[in-house]
């Protein structure tokens, strides 16, 4: 097993020390650090930035080609660290002496340290993993109060004697918030207030699954297994990407092997919305791209998108931008040429 280790709180050094230990190239931009590697040790790519608040976001998305160790120590007693798997899964640790906790796919860790400001992450060999790694430090006196910083701090920090850990049920929804931060095209300071926006949006519902869990109410995952989950996130993808080739139903369950049941199940947990209102509102949102950026007429778009009927596009059209569609391509034409 090799070992890497972060010795320091600070994102700027948390990316020099990493860099270096695994041979990367380094790049960023505006807030954003980015590492990049290609070699004996691996692949991948790990993202991270400093919030406010003293919020730090990490994301690994990475496969070693040996199990790794990551050892992480801020100096910093009090915080919560929050662990989110969208792919493969990690372990955690606080110091050797503890148990290990396992992170399955789509579950939340939350790792408070109250005694030591130690944390071990494990990562397996030749297995892609994706995680997400939100840290919240202790509050200072420029933090406002009301704020998701104090919220965290008072859900895991607050007396507290020792370290302590929770694993959560299974949250999909997560997953679809986490892979806005990888879709945002914006650079520079728009970039950053999206990305702290939407990590914002992550700890909330993070903050929300821990109370729920707690009340011992209903599952979220209801029937689903891992298995399914995995399905349903690949089939949201796919219908993202083509949403003109989604068709039926039935062949959405023919192409993931899930049950009808079972997949709007899936949909109602991560998107809350049948699957039929999913397909529909993404064909929307791509024939919006298409009279933006291409030179199709509105009745090309209507078809090329999966919509058999013009009247019934213009309808949702309009439900969902306020105008027609010829209104709106009006209005693109207008603002080039003004």
């Amino acid at each position: 097993m090799k070992t890497l280790h972060i010795n320091s709180s600070s994102i700027v050094k948390t990316f020099g020390q990493l860099k270096e230990q695994l041979s990367a190239s380094y790049k960023k931009c505006f807030k954003e650090h980015c590492l990049t590697f290609d070699n004996e040790i691996g692949y991948g790519e790990v993202r991270g930035v400093l919030l406010k608040n003293n919020i730090s976001y990490l994301e690994f998305n990475v496969t070693f080609n040996e199990d790794i160790a990551l050892n992480i120590n801020t100096n910093i007693s009090k915080a919560v660290n929050i662990a989110y798997c969208s792919k493969g899964k990690i372990a955690h640790q606080f110091t050797k002496k503890n148990k290990k906790t396992t992170l399955e796919p789509f579950q939340i860790g939350f790792m408070s340290n109250i005694t030591s400001s130690k944390n071990t992450i494990y990562f397996k060999k030749e297995t892609n993993v994706i995680v997400t790694l939100i840290t919240a430090y202790e509050l200072t006196a420029s933090v406002k109060k009301n704020t998701v910083h104090q919220e965290l701090f008072e859900t895991f920090v607050k007396n507290k004697k020792e370290n302590n850990v929770f694993i959560s049920s299974h949250n999909l929804k997560i997953a679809e918030k986490i892979e806005q931060v990888t879709k945002i095209k914006e650079d520079g300071v728009m970039r950053s207030l999206l990305i702290e926006g939407i990590v914002h949006m992550v700890l909330a519902l993070e903050i929300q699954q821990y109370k729920r869990d707690l009340k011992n109410s209903k599952q979220p995952t209801g029937s689903l297994t891992l298995r399914e989950m995995q399905e349903i996130k690949e089939i949201s993808t796919y219908i993202k990407n083509y949403p003109e080739r989604a068709t039926t139903i039935e062949d959405l369950c023919k192409k993931t092997g899930v049950t009808s049941s079972k997949l709007q199940e899936g949909f109602k947990l991560m998107h809350n919305t049948t699957v039929n209102d999913f397909i529909r509102t993404e064909r929307v949102k791509k024939s919006e791209e298409l009279i933006k950026n291409s030179d199709l007429n509105i009745s090309q778009i209507v078809y090329s998108v999966g919509f058999s009927s013009r009247s019934y596009f213009c309808k949702i059209f309009k439900q969902k931008y306020n105008c027609t569609p010829t209104e709106y391509k009006s209005r693109i034409k207008l603002a080039a040429t003004a």
